[in-house]
């Protein structure tokens, strides 16, 4: 199957929530000039465009800040927020600002290199955060309106892992939204250490992966 099927059937004739648990496991790559790094995609947040109160587009809201969220489903949306940048997905057709935040990822070639970008940051701590997976990929602002159809950004699908167990959570840092506050429209793969937030007593043996070897555990996870 090619990269576009492999596309078109993630991202085409689904909901946004739909999109978002699919999007769990799924390789995210990054091309810079100093290597390839990248990492499974192991949290995400589904924003539901012009009803959702939490969303960027909410009321169909349309300002030079929001103008990729129209386009079409593959497009990369990129905002800042408290100084660092946040990736954002496009999942539905043009005209339909809907997207799928990436929270964190468990980074798998160019750790040394996405460390470095932390800050020599070790563990979950490199990339458990979306403004430290932005930060720790070193993805640049000029990726904005561009697809992981065929940009420096793409996702590697037979690299892809199966979650044993997905859940569907609150979104973070969504106060006073009202019904949107409270919406399980966050996805994780259960028992992964790289989760926003997570618990030691929370990790999985096999982080949350069907069928995975014993992994090697880098500094910070004991």
């Amino acid at each position: 199957m090619t990269n576009k099927k492999q596309l078109d059937e993630l991202l085409i004739n689904k909901t946004t929530p739909e999109v978002a648990r699919d999007l769990l496991g799924k390789y995210l790559e990054y091309e810079t000039t100093s290597g390839t790094l990248g990492g499974y995609i192991v949290d995400v947040e589904a924003y539901l465009g012009p009803l959702d109160q939490a969303a960027h587009s909410y009321g169909m809201r349309q300002t030079p800040r929001v103008r990729a969220m129209y386009e079409e489903p593959g497009t990369i949306y990129l905002y800042t927020m408290h100084t660092h940048l946040i990736l954002n997905i496009i999942t539905q057709p043009e005209g339909i600002p809907q997207g799928v935040m990436i929270r964190a990822i468990e980074p798998v070639n160019g750790i040394e290199q996405m460390s470095k970008n932390r800050g020599d940051k070790v563990g979950p701590n490199i990339s458990n955060g979306p403004g430290k997976l932005v930060a720790a990929l070193g993805l640049s602002p000029d990726l904005y309106g561009q697809s992981i159809r065929n940009s420096a950004l793409r996702l590697v699908f037979e690299k892809s892992r199966t979650p044993k167990k997905i859940e569907a959570l609150p979104r973070i840092g969504i106060p006073n939204k009202g019904e949107w506050t409270d919406k399980p429209l966050r996805f994780v793969v259960a028992g992964n250490p790289y989760l926003t937030l997570q618990k030691k007593t929370q990790i999985d043996k096999d982080w949350g992966w069907r069928n995975e070897d014993e992994k090697n555990k880098f500094i910070g996870l004991s």
